[in-house]
């Protein structure tokens, strides 16, 4: 009897088989590397091999179609390795520079920006958005889409102080993460229960423990098994929609978006950073959302204007000051800026669970 196969476990995949020849032969053994231009890396190792890679904006959810249209491409152009960046972007590696122009040159005929190198706006991380996400309540690809057709130029120029990530995300969970500036939708309302169908489509103990500030109880209505929200205490997240859509949260006048700043996942030069919200209330106007374009712009040339050489967002507006980002980003500073919020299970301490 054979022995049994031994359990694939999980975590970051192995790189080093689908890697270009180059980098593996290489690999920890690099002189330096720099940017000849946007959206090209070179890289020199310590035996004088070189390998350029050339980085380019894809729309992140792809069909067959444009998969195999950039395959093509590196196949006729590249040399048959490609990776792609946690921000969606496809790079493409070759070993001679000659191939470098026509290999952009072929990419921005067929809609592939190349860029998202050095200080720009890199291509913005998002969450599932309408196409696979049980929860949202806007679709944050087509934001993405609506933002970057704007941003086109700084993602194809490097002339900001520092690099600037965007994130989006579809719901108040924030999947999409920290960013130098994110874009979020905000539900107002507490969600509409519909009594009549709870008992019949809810596991109500895990809607109960899905809230994140123990906001949702158990409840009779009309003799029928259902629940109940303590709107003082609910933030509004949307957590209890998946496991029970009679909660229906989603609202095209109360769901809103919002945008918050200086966020930071890295360490460089300064600790991670929580983003702070800026701006509140702006319509979920799809398809094209102008009113957080028109935000964002405003957040980006105020930063490109007065920020200091590699100063991030959020380390220019520690050294300027909160009242003076609002000052020359023009926003209007309203209550729902004051962070002020203390009903979170940690503070409250409304559950039973034991904390070390």
């Amino acid at each position: 009897m054979s022995a049994p196969r031994m359990p694939i476990e999980s975590g970051v995949p192995d790189p080093f088989p689908f890697m270009h020849p180059l980098l593996k032969k290489n690999f920890g053994q690099w002189s330096y590397h720099d940017r000849p231009r946007p959206g090209v890396l070179r890289h020199v190792a310590k035996g004088g091999d070189q390998v350029w890679t050339v980085r380019a904006g894809t729309q992140r959810q792809m069909d067959h179609y444009t998969v195999r249209k950039l395959c093509d491409i590196d196949d006729e152009f590249a040399e048959g390795h490609v990776r792609f960046t946690i921000r969606s972007n496809i790079e493409f590696m070759v070993s001679e520079e000659g191939k470098v122009k026509p290999l952009i040159e072929k990419l921005e005929s067929e809609g592939f920006p190349v860029g998202g190198t050095g200080n720009s706006v890199s291509m913005i991380s998002h969450t599932q958005g309408w196409l696979h996400c049980d929860i949202p309540g806007t679709d944050a690809s087509g934001v993405v889409k609506a933002l970057m057709d704007e941003l086109y130029d700084e993602f194809t120029n490097e002339r900001m102080p520092n690099r600037v990530r965007i994130t989006t995300s579809c719901c108040e969970i924030n999947c999409g993460g920290q960013g130098d500036i994110a874009i979020n939708v905000q539900h107002t309302k507490p969600p509409k229960i519909n009594h009549d169908l709870v008992a019949d489509v809810c596991e109500r103990p895990s809607v109960v423990a899905r809230c994140p500030v123990a906001a949702i109880r158990p409840a009779l209505v009309n003799g029928k098994p259902s629940l109940e929200v303590d709107e003082k205490k609910c933030i509004c997240c949307g957590a209890c929609f998946p496991p029970c859509p009679p909660m229906q949260i989603n609202d095209p006048e109360h769901s809103v978006l919002a945008i918050w700043v200086g966020g930071k996942n890295s360490n460089a030069r300064s600790k991670p950073t929580f983003h702070k919200l800026v701006a509140s209330g702006l319509p979920n106007n799809a398809p094209r959302w102008p009113e957080v374009a028109e935000v964002v712009k405003k957040i980006l040339r105020a930063y490109q204007s007065d920020a200091r050489e590699w100063e991030r967002m959020n380390e220019w507006i520690d050294r300027i000051g909160w009242p003076r980002f609002f000052e020359l980003t023009e926003l209007p500073f309203t209550k729902f800026h004051i962070d002020d919020w203390r009903g979170a299970r940690t503070s409250l301490n409304a559950s039973a669970h034991i904390r070390f």
